[in-house]
């Protein structure tokens, strides 16, 4: 059964004749003929009572017209609000990140995207490094944002996606400082110091375990607090719990008014770069527009 043999009966219904429908389905009188026949074979029963005079329906024929307009107000609604969802899509930008990033670089990013964003919706997703790949590899963002880092072995196809660098940062051990500016914890040779981890599903803790580990200088830290948040890790370091290597982005303003202190030979620093990756293939017009104006803020 096709859709537009219920609407070539429901226009029979408005006008009671073959020739007129006909016209007003842009057919010919023998192909509109031919159309209702085969919804009378799909129904089973005769439709439509043939004769001289005006065409009127038979009980069969009423039943299936009200169903038949029931039907495509229904599909028509449906339509009207797959329309406005496609419209609203147009005007949203979806990125994936880590929880990190969406305090960090994030906020400034959109800050300096306004003009383009305007009205627009952003869908901000935060997961862990391989959730947010694989969002963007199923197309369910038009972004992501994520940290590079050649220990990092992230299977991103350049033939699939491009990228941006959007900022270089720094994973820094830090301690809390006593009243005289100094580090409650230092990282002193043949001395463990408690250690603020990250848990293993975060990729700044991949940065660090790997850079500590082929690290001939490594100190020695007693894993004290495993948490899977930077901000936690934070405030863990602040409240004097122990050291943590943490995003200069997320400590500079600790850092700045000598509530943290930098601890460490400075080679135990981390660096690595901040991304921003996208699919090859043409995105909404939004998006394009936010993947240039971040092109020109480089």
């Amino acid at each position: 059964m096709q859709v537009k043999w219920l609407e070539d009966l429901v226009v029979l219904a408005q006008t009671r004749s073959f020739t007129r429908a006909a016209e007003l389905r842009h057919v010919t009188h023998p192909a509109f003929g031919r159309r209702i026949r085969a919804l009378e074979e799909w129904a089973g029963t005769p439709l439509v009572q043939r004769g001289p005079g005006p065409v009127t329906l038979t009980a069969a024929g009423d039943s299936l017209l009200q169903d038949a307009r029931h039907l495509l107000q229904g599909l028509g609604q449906a339509h009207d609000a797959l329309r406005g969802a496609a419209g609203r899509e147009q005007q949203t930008l979806s990125l994936a990140t880590g929880r990190t990033l969406a305090r960090t670089l994030v906020a400034d990013w959109l800050c300096r995207l306004q003009p383009e964003l305007g009205q627009a919706e952003v869908l901000i997703r935060t997961r862990a490094l391989a959730d947010t790949t694989r969002l963007l590899e199923r197309g369910e963002v038009d972004f992501m944002l994520t940290y590079h880092h050649p220990l990092l072995a992230l299977q991103i196809p350049a033939r699939q996606y491009s990228h941006l660098t959007l900022a270089r940062d720094e994973l820094v051990p830090v301690s809390q400082c006593d009243a005289g500016g100094k580090p409650m914890h230092a990282l002193a040779p043949g001395v463990a110091s408690p250690y603020l981890a990250y848990a293993d599903s975060l990729a700044l803790g991949r940065l660090v375990q790997d850079h500590l580990a082929h690290h001939p200088q490594a100190p020695s830290l007693d894993r004290h607090i495993e948490c899977d948040s930077a901000d936690a890790l934070l405030e863990y370091a602040l409240k004097g719990l122990g050291v943590a290597w943490l995003p200069v982005s997320l400590a500079a303003g600790a850092l700045h008014e000598g509530r943290l202190c930098r601890v460490g030979d400075p080679r135990l620093t981390v660096r690595f770069e901040v991304r921003l990756y996208r699919p090859k293939r043409r995105l909404s017009a939004l998006a394009e527009q936010v993947w240039q104006r971040s092109e020109s803020l480089l």
